[in-house]
C-alpha cells in the first residue's frame, strides 16, 4: 500500500490529488487547488506553492510524489514560470525525502483515458470513474489525480514485470513520457 501525492503545477493555480493504491486498487483521499495570489511578485508566488505543497505533504504523509513535466507551448515566458512552479513543488517534496516521478501530459492522458490527445472533460470523467467519485473533480484537481493514477499504474506495471508476470503484448508499457 502506498499513498501518492500528484501535482499539476501552475503559477496561478496548482492542482493536487492524493490517492492510495494497493495492487490494482485505487482509493481517493483528497484533492483540490492551490490558488496563488497573483497580485504578489513571482518569488512570493513560488513561496506560496512551496509552503502549500509542504503542508499537503505534512497533512497526508504520502510515500511518493508525482508531477507533470514541463511542456513547451507557444509562450516561452509561460513555460519558464511553469518550470519555476514545478521547481517549488519538487523542492518541497525533496525536503520531505519523497521520491519524485515526472510524467508527460500526453502519457498521463494515455494512461487514464487510453487516448494521449484526450481533452480535460475526458480526463475528469475517467478520474471520476476510476476513483468512484460522486461527481467530476475540478479540472486542475482532476489532472493532479490523473498524474497520481498514472504513477500508481506505472509502479504496478513495474512490480508486475519484476515479479515475472506476463504483460499484455509481452512488454511493459512505459507511462513516464
Amino acid at each position: 500500500m502506498a499513498v501518492i501525492l500528484g501535482i499539476d503545477p501552475g503559477s496561478r493555480l496548482t492542482g493536487f490529488g492524493v490517492i492510495e493504491y494497493q495492487g490494482s486498487k485505487l482509493r481517493y483521499i483528497t484533492s483540490g487547488c492551490i490558488r496563488i495570489d497573483t497580485s504578489e511578485d513571482l518569488a512570493y508566488r513560488l513561496k506560496q506553492i512551496f509552503d502549500c505543497v509542504s503542508q499537503l505533504i505534512t497533512e497526508n504523509q504520502p510515500d511518493e510524489f508525482a508531477i507533470e513535466q514541463v511542456f513547451m507551448g507557444k509562450n516561452a515566458d509561460s513555460a519558464l514560470k511553469l518550470g519555476q512552479a514545478r521547481g517549488s513543488a519538487i523542492v518541497a517534496a525533496a525536503n520531505h525525502d519523497l521520491p519524485v516521478s515526472e510524467y508527460a501530459a500526453r502519457a498521463v492522458k494515455q494512461a487514464v483515458t487510453g487516448k494521449g490527445s484526450a481533452d480535460k472533460e475526458q480526463v475528469q470523467h475517467m478520474v471520476q470513474v476510476l476513483l468512484n467519485l460522486p461527481g467530476k473533480p475540478q479540472a486542475d484537481a482532476a489532472d493532479a489525480l490523473a498524474i497520481a493514477i498514472t504513477h500508481a499504474y506505472s509502479k504496478h506495471n513495474l512490480v508486475a514485470q519484476a515479479g515475472g508476470r506476463n504483460q499484455k503484448k509481452g512488454r511493459l508499457k512505459d507511462f513516464s513520457g
